[in-house]
């Protein structure tokens, strides 16, 4: 027979030590997601979100009629519900919302990227958000504060594994981004800490994502599963569900662990960390001009910069040298990229294309382009290697965005130029508003009226006003095509 021990027969040494028992991550997190409210929030803050929101909408809308959205909708048992698959006229359940949303959010490759989380922040988030502020008809106000929160999760996250992280094969997107995507759903859904910390345990059993399945469909469903995953998390947790949340991180078979390993990680770094300042703001969110991997990015800047100055002449280039920091050079080293996804990884397409057709685009990585002969017959040109193994550039070894591109002309010519990182990596070298709304109007008039794209637009620009965010899906719904 089991006894009960009184709680007289606590010492008082015991019972101090249970007072002031420390918190586990999950708690602390939560405990911080719970607190945050908006009228504490700094403007720029709302101003990021503003960013944030725009331009993921924006690319899910131009990623929704990819096969990786519409093959994951197709495999799924779909019935009608109150949220709205971004650029149909379809409104299913929340869940299976947030599932295909979030992959044709990444579709393109063409979404939001940050530098601590090593990754996509918006995309995981926002692709849970907006099925469930669909369903609840939340205000605007409490979606953004949603969206901080569980942006500032994953980055503050993202500070206590990473590198590692990053380099051991996770994708950082969906592993942390599930966590985002749980702690933004909570919040909206005004769970208490304790049920929050219970979604953030569950989300750290549903956080998945290598990085091997790069260059395939399965990289952007990564997305649409962690959203999804997130949103289940804190919906479980709603109903009353159990986890660990005391040392779903801490246990030597939790989270830290598992995923990074031992001496791998610096909680306190994070913590020490939340909210000063809060990471949407700094290093903020890098907005991407260019539908292809981020890891490219800075060679591409660097290539147009040449080309934009010196114009040469493809048949008279004798090669072309490009370098990038090791971490970025492990998934985009690919001469001969085999499908218009891959080809978004490639380093040597991208060069190509963006020497001979002067732009990057959406049509480059669609259909058959990357065949194209021209591009091909120039790949093996095109030589890469890691800026940092090989004290190219001067560049600091902890500053992976850098790029260099030197193109030499058969009569020894040589053009060069160097980016320390690209335009609209950080808050500090932000994309023009301008350019972003230019952005936006192209990737949303792939399946929206041309004449109710600047309407929605500016909606989302003062999406915080919006007594209810159906307001927005229906403007949305209705402009669709």
């Amino acid at each position: 027979m089991s006894t009960i021990t009184s709680p007289t027969s606590v010492t008082a040494t015991e019972a101090v030590a249970v007072k002031h028992k420390p918190l586990g991550l999950a708690q602390e997190f939560a405990k911080r997601v719970v607190a945050m409210k908006a009228s504490d929030l700094p403007q720029e803050a709302f101003h990021w979100a503003h960013v944030g929101i725009l331009d993921t909408i924006g690319v899910t809308l131009a990623g929704s009629t990819e096969p990786t959205a519409t093959l994951a909708a197709q495999a799924l048992d779909l019935s009608e519900g109150p949220a709205l698959i971004l650029g149909t006229h379809q409104r299913v359940g929340m869940l299976d919302a947030a599932l295909i949303n979030g992959a044709a959010s990444h579709a393109l490759d063409f979404d939001d990227c940050n530098n601590t989380i090593g990754g996509h922040p918006s995309a995981p988030v926002l692709s849970a958000l907006l099925p469930l502020a669909d369903a609840l008809g939340s205000s605007g106000e409490d979606f953004v504060t949603a969206y901080i929160a569980g942006f500032e999760v994953e980055t503050k996250l993202g500070m206590a594994v990473n590198m590692h992280h990053y380099m051991k094969g996770w994708h950082p997107t969906a592993t942390l981004g599930t966590f985002g995507a749980a702690a933004a759903a909570a919040k909206l859904m005004g769970l208490d800490a304790e049920q929050t910390g219970v979604a953030l345990a569950l989300a750290a059993s549903f956080a998945s994502g290598l990085k091997a399945n790069f260059g395939t469909m399965t990289k952007p469903l990564h997305v649409g599963h962690c959203a999804r995953n997130g949103l289940f998390a804190a919906r479980l947790a709603s109903k009353g569900y159990t986890a660990n949340a005391a040392k779903v991180f801490e246990h030597k078979q939790g989270f830290l662990d598992v995923f990074n390993g031992p001496g791998t990680y610096d909680v306190e770094r994070a913590l020490d960390a939340w909210a000063r300042p809060l990471d949407i703001i700094q290093p903020g969110i890098a907005i991407k001009q260019y539908p292809c991997c981020g890891s490219t990015h800075p060679a591409i800047d660097a290539m147009l910069d040449i080309v934009r100055r010196h114009n040469p002449d493809v048949q008279a280039v004798e090669r072309v040298d490009v370098a990038v920091h090791s971490r970025r050079l492990e998934h985009t080293n690919r001469p001969n990229p085999g499908s218009p996804l891959d080809a978004k990884f490639s380093l040597q397409y991208v060069m190509a294309r963006a020497l001979i057709e002067q732009h990057i685009g959406v049509a480059d990585f669609e259909g058959d382009a990357y065949r194209d002969s021209r591009v091909h017959d120039f790949l093996p040109r095109v030589h890469v290697q890691a800026y940092n193994e090989t004290g190219l550039g001067g560049f600091d070894f902890e500053n992976h965005f850098g790029g260099i591109v030197k193109v030499t002309m058969k009569n020894g010519t040589l053009f060069e130029a160097q980016v320390d990182q690209p335009l609209g990596r950080t808050s500090a070298n932000p994309l023009p508003e301008a350019l972003l709304r230019e952005k936006f109007n192209l990737c949303a008039a792939t399946v929206l009226r041309h004449e109710a794209i600047g309407p929605i637009a500016d909606s989302i620009w003062q999406v915080e006003s919006l007594p209810s965010m159906r307001t927005l899906s229906q403007l949305i719904q209705q402009a669709t095509h």
